[in-house]
């Protein structure tokens, strides 16, 4: 159960993310599981612990590094669909 209860968390965090930078990350709800994931990793490495846990993420750390992954692969996905038009 510690796993699905991850995938779940994590997948929320992605979801909430998109949300907040008003972009959807690519891949539906394997993207916004990815997303919470590498998020959660990387807001731990910029953040530390901090906040409540739910499933193995700090939610606080998770979601503002889930927000910074997703405003940089829209950013990127953006410049390559201009470079693609053009």
């Amino acid at each position: 159960m510690g796993i699905i209860w991850s995938l779940i968390v994590g997948g929320v965090i992605g979801w909430l993310a998109g949300l907040i930078v008003g972009r959807d990350i690519p891949g539906g709800i394997i993207g916004n599981i990815i997303a919470g994931f590498i998020g959660g990793w990387l807001g731990g490495v910029i953040l530390g612990e901090m906040g409540p846990e739910i499933g193995g993420f700090y939610i606080i750390p998770a979601l503002i590094g889930a927000i910074v992954l997703v405003a940089v692969v829209s950013l990127i996905m953006r410049s390559l669909g201009r470079r693609n038009r053009a």
